[in-house]
């Protein structure tokens, strides 16, 4: 996420002045394709003196400007062997112990190598990974060409699925039957999927062969970029290279919200996983892609599916691209599958660039009875923290903002006569900080909303000049794991304040600022400052905690800041603010007790929880059965359990029971449900019971 910080900036193009020189793409020509069983020479891939610069440049830059400036040494260089390790062979299931050995020379020697610019022995582990990767792959094509009807699956043996930490294979007869294994798992997958015995084997054949193909277009530059991130990442996630050609795209996480699909991905280990949906993109109103879902196929409108299996990043967002207003199948494997379950579903979406007016503040109405007495209030969902910078320079007395179009939103509640407003900041990713602080302003008095330290621990605050509060109300904010950034330094302020009750889920945890540096060669993102709260505390890591957490409806494990190699800490700096006498707390432990009361037995609260509880359960499994009965039966058993789970929803609910789990189809677009009501929504329900409770039990509060 980019900021238009009010920051004294750090001048870093003086610094690079005496030793950039002029851009000069001179990639080495790419080889002819060869045959499968004909293995390449990757000689070819070699660095050039403009990848020697820029290395050189960003080791530069990372000792004199990154926020924790810290040192490389052995302890380093080590981190930055795992790491290239880790990114070349994540399951471990290229390299052998003899390929650890001979790599575990240069272990504690890579500080010294970036210093001085030798980049061979990255290149060198490389082009070892090439290797074996095609070594691998003409495997998998030579097990596949026995034939696929030949694969006996009454035989009981397992497949190690999570390999992250296994043992390296002790020669290549080991990672022989580890693959005969892989191979064997792909084909009953599949099988068990539905697809014919024929298509299998095309399918997979095509697969690999497509790998194989694409292997052998690998570039210097790809090299060069994998080996500098596996040394930049080690800093922290957000730090990264960008080689010539992926610098247009800002990262590696690209966002495809212009004529896309609304979605930021990321590579996971052969998938491109995603991230989190663009509110109001064509991903997220398509209700049917979640975060940590995979993609495993791409096709243009009704053209034929594409497997991107083992594909660059990169190379699956460009055929995700397209013009606005055409088509695009995904083919996705949700992340509530297990392990053992690789189902997948065809989703169609129609790439269009999202538009300011769909992310803007609405507002709705809920109506609920309590006590004995009903209650109006109000809703304002805010999906972004929106700035529309261009009519706003250009002096637009129109211009739309957050800010402005909340504060409208306000009148027209409080001309409802509602008895308290509930900002909604689930899934909102963040955006414009000034916008952040602009909105707290209407509900504080005045006061410091953020602050930011830099490099050198210089703190700038950010802050509401302005006297006066907007709306003075009963007020609460409900977030989510999806909430970040700017929604983070929103909520965490009306917490210090004691402005708001936060509810919901504990937020994304990213609370770092990055600037572009441009290279001899490239560009560097770099992690220069870090956001406070103005109680001190950083947002980032841990995020915002709310004071009354509801159950997750993803395993956050897999999502979020925390769950990012190398994140920086969570940490506290000295307060901005003076902390004042809490008014929330003395009621905070029976708003508790109530919530549990209500919730104990709410459908919605209990298939969430019931749900996450079994999702880790199948997450935590770390082989599959390779036999075809026992896998069938474990699968049938899982489907029968979220069946049930679903089930005892829909009784609780007075609804009918469904007598199987419903399946997509491929071809249909989701309408919404336009009968659906606030009041149908758990979570806004139960987080505005909750402040009709704090309401009840603080009448001071009552709006007048």
């Amino acid at each position: 996420m980019r900021y238009q910080l009010p920051l004294r900036r750090i001048s870093m193009k003086r610094s690079l002045a005496s030793t950039a020189l002029a851009l000069v793409l001179g990639f080495s020509a790419l080889p002819l394709a060869a045959k499968t069983t004909t293995a390449t020479s990757w000689d070819y891939l070699q660095p050039d003196r403009e990848q020697v610069i820029a290395s050189l440049n960003v080791v530069e830059l990372l000792r004199r400007h990154h926020y924790n400036k810290p040192p490389l040494n052995d302890e380093r260089s080590i981190q930055i062997y795992d790491n290239y390790l880790k990114l070349l062979d994540p399951s471990r299931s290229y390299f052998t112990a003899a390929d650890i050995a001979e790599f575990n020379q240069w272990r504690t020697k890579f500080d010294d190598l970036l210093k001085s610019g030798d980049l061979e022995p990255g290149f060198t582990l490389y082009r070892r990974h090439l290797t074996r990767m095609e070594e691998r792959l003409n495997y998998a094509l030579a097990e596949l060409g026995k034939g696929v009807d030949k694969i006996d699956f009454t035989v009981d043996e397992q497949l190690q699925v999570d390999r992250e930490k296994a043992p390296w294979a002790k020669d290549r007869a080991e990672l022989d039957e580890l693959w005969r294994k892989r191979v064997k798992d792909e084909v009953l997958r599949l099988k068990i999927a539905g697809k014919e015995t024929k298509d299998i084997q095309e399918l997979l054949t095509k697969r690999y062969k497509n790998q194989l193909a694409r292997l052998k277009q690998t570039r210097g530059e790809d090299v060069f970029q994998a080996y500098i991130n596996a040394f930049a990442t080690t800093y922290d996630p957000h730090t990264t290279y960008l080689s010539p050609d992926n610098a247009e795209n800002f990262d590696i996480n690209m966002s495809l919200s212009l004529e896309g699909i609304g979605a930021v991905l990321q590579s996971d280990n052969e998938h491109v996983k995603v991230v989190r949906l663009v509110p109001a993109g064509p991903a997220e109103k398509s209700k049917q892609i979640a975060p940590a879902d995979k993609i495993v196929g791409v096709a243009q409108g009704k053209d034929e599916m594409v497997d991107v299996i083992g594909w660059r990043l990169d190379e699956v967002v460009k055929l995700i691209r397209g013009p606005k207003g055409s088509t695009v199948r995904l083919e996705v494997i949700p992340a509530s599958n297990p392990p053992s379950d690789q189902t997948s579903k065809v989703v169609t979406i129609t790439r269009e660039a999202v538009k300011l007016e769909e992310q803007a503040a609405k507002k709705k109405v809920l109506h609920l009875t309590q006590d004995g007495r009903d209650y109006k209030l109000g809703v304002i969902e805010l999906p972004a923290f929106y700035l529309d910078f261009k009519a706003f320079r250009a002096g637009d007395p129109n211009y739309k903002s957050t800010t402005r179009d909340v504060k409208r939103l306000l009148d027209e509640l409080q001309a409802e006569k509602v008895d308290g407003v509930v900002i909604d900041l689930r899934n909102n990713g963040g955006g414009s900080l000034q916008e952040a602080t602009e909105l707290t302003s209407l509900f504080i008095e005045q006061g410091p909303t953020v602050l930011v330290r830099n490099a050198d621990g210089r703190v700038d605050v950010l802050a509401d000049e302005n006297k006066g509060i907007y709306y003075n109300g009963p007020l609460a904010v409900l977030v989510n794991r999806l909430s970040a950034s700017a929604s983070e330094i929103f909520a965490g302020a009306m917490q210090d304040y004691h402005r708001a009750l936060i509810l919901g889920g504990q937020t994304f945890g990213k609370g770092t600022v990055q600037t572009i540096q441009p290279l001899n060669h490239g560009e560097l993102k770099l992690t220069l400052a870090k956001f406070y709260r103005v109680s001190g505390q950083s947002t980032q890591h841990q995020g915002v905690i709310p004071d009354i957490t509801y159950p997750d409806v993803m395993d956050t494990k897999d999502i979020g800041e925390s769950a990012l190699p190398a994140a920086l800490p969570w940490d506290s700096i000295r307060p901005a603010i003076t902390p004042e006498l809490d008014p929330i707390k003395p009621f905070l432990s029976e708003l508790k007790v109530r919530h549990d009361q209500r919730t104990a037995k709410d459908p919605d609260f209990v298939f969430t929880r019931d749900r996450l509880t079994l999702a880790k359960k199948l997450m935590a499994e770390t082989t599959v059965s390779l036999n075809e009965q026992t896998r069938r039966a474990r699968q049938a058993d899982v489907e029968a359990k979220q069946l049930a789970l679903e089930n005892n929803r829909r009784q609780a609910k007075g609804e009918e029971p469904l007598k199987e789990l419903e399946k997509e189809d491929e071809d249909a677009l989701p309408v919404a449900d336009e009968k659906s009501t606030p009041e149908d929504d758990a979570y806004l329900a139960e987080s505005g019971r909750i402040l009709l409770d704090y309401l009840g039990l603080n009448p001071s509060l009552a709006v007048h």
